[in-house]
């Protein structure tokens, strides 16, 4: 059922084997003729126009883009209470693991009396986007919000699509989640419009203003990346999330079923979704392809998973060893990472490129999506070799405090100008000597004891 690579008895270059993976992603560029216009409507004519398209997109005009209060809380009290309760334990784990990556202020003594700090400043207001297409995501609502809380963000926007189904309202699951973390501020509007509408704000059709952001996070599909590119300068954006993808690096010790099980998992999210095994055991590659063939024809949404295990950006690489294994995930880069082998731990420990990495078989990517506490809205198309997933980090600004006095400034002034003077950039010496009396040539070097 999946396509194969041999990469056995060969000795890739990462040129090569960048060309060889399986890797599929999507052209955002050939939808921005029509996410264009989407946004410039929006960033002229605010919620009027971010409604109209929610309408011809949605077949749905919402009464109002912002959710009234009752309607979440509502949503609140109708949620079924196993998912309440499986939805506040993850919202707790979230919260120690995201706890622990607050940052404080460091403070150098660069010389005697002169120090710098950096100070960390959270971003003054963030638009959490949560997507509603194949599936509802409330765990998505988690992830984005709980680490901007933790970071300090005091002002936080959910945006997510309107549902016909639901009178023109987000997913009732969708605002539980809102209401169980606290927020109160949710926009039921989605898509290319919905990104338009965080940009660069409006008045509701109930006169209350709408507040822009400067900040967007969360994932969606190829329109919502291409408004995400659009607005990108106006406000920051975490990434340009690409479809799903598993990596999956596994020898014989491994159960070729846990492994198909967790291929076709990912699968389920998309027909674009990529899941890809590495190893080194042709047998267990194709016990594999046994197990990944049945259980996909046996699972809830066959059709969408059988097409995404076909396509170009799934399969099977064959390499001739672990090591040759660990050269491959790397290079693949993945937004998550499975590692089922023997001594699986110290296996994790070499690799360099990845989302996140799921250490052996009691660590499903499932786990990581719901409640292992890390946060699940990761790089993905190859992005993981430099981009981290969401974090405290993203919703922090470090900010550099400098603070001289007379001497310390004194003690650096003849380099400061020497520099200056060699970029050709004069003025620049001459703002550190107007400190010391009229403007004129810099006193001999000596006068600037250090």
């Amino acid at each position: 059922m999946l396509a194969r690579t041999d990469l056995r008895g060969a000795a890739p270059t990462l040129s090569e084997l960048r060309r060889a993976l399986p890797r599929g992603g999507t052209d955002v560029n050939a939808v921005m003729p029509v996410v264009t216009p989407v946004v410039e409507a929006v960033a002229e004519h605010g919620a009027h126009a971010a409604l109209d398209y929610t309408e011809k997109f949605d077949r749905i005009r919402p009464q109002s883009v912002r959710v009234p209060a009752e309607v979440i809380a509502q949503a609140r009290a109708d949620l079924d209470d196993d998912v309440t309760a499986a939805l506040e334990e993850s919202i707790r784990r979230a919260r120690l693991v995201h706890a622990d990556q607050r940052r404080s202020t460091s403070v150098t003594q660069v010389v005697p009396g002169g120090t710098v700090a950096e100070k960390w400043i959270p971003v003054r207001r963030v638009g959490l986007y949560v997507p509603g297409g194949n599936a509802v995501y409330p765990s998505s609502v988690v992830m984005n919000v709980v680490p901007a809380q933790e970071a300090g963000v005091q002002s936080l926007v959910v945006a997510s699509p309107a549902q016909a189904d639901f009178g023109g309202w987000p997913h009732p699951t969708i605002l539980a989640a809102c209401s169980l973390l606290g927020v109160d501020e949710v926009w039921a509007v989605g898509g290319a419009q919905g990104v338009a509408l965080l940009a660069y704000g409006g008045t509701d059709l109930t006169g209350q203003i709408l507040d822009p952001v400067d900040l967007i996070t969360g994932p969606g599909n190829i329109y919502v990346t291409a408004a995400k590119r659009l607005v990108r300068g106006v406000v920051g954006i975490d990434s340009e999330a690409g479809p799903t993808e598993i990596a999956i690096l596994a020898d014989d010790s491994a159960d070729p079923a846990i492994v198909a099980s967790d291929m076709v998992s990912q699968a389920e999210h998309d027909v674009l979704a990529a899941s890809v095994l590495v190893t080194d055991s042709e047998e267990f590659a194709n016990a594999v392809d046994a197990a990944v063939e049945q259980a996909a024809n046996s699972t809830k949404h066959s059709e969408r998973v059988t097409e995404a295990l076909a396509g170009k950006q799934s399969g099977i690489v064959l390499v001739d060893d672990i090591d040759a294994g660990v050269a491959v995930v790397d290079a693949y880069a993945a937004e998550h990472l499975e590692i089922q082998t023997r001594d699986a731990a110290a296996v994790a420990e070499r690799i360099t490129s990845a989302g996140a990495i799921f250490v052996g078989t009691y660590s499903p990517v499932s786990l990581g999506d719901y409640c292992a506490g890390s946060n699940h809205v990761l790089p993905t198309t190859g992005s993981a070799k430099y981009a981290s997933g969401l974090s405290v980090q993203t919703f922090l600004r470090g900010v550099h405090v400098i603070d001289y006095n007379r001497d310390a400034l004194a003690g650096v002034a003849d380099h400061v100008v020497t520099l200056a003077n060699a970029e050709d950039l004069p003025a620049h010496g001459e703002a550190v000597t107007a400190r010391f009396g009229p403007l004129a040539p810099l006193p001999a070097p000596e006068r600037f004891a250090r």
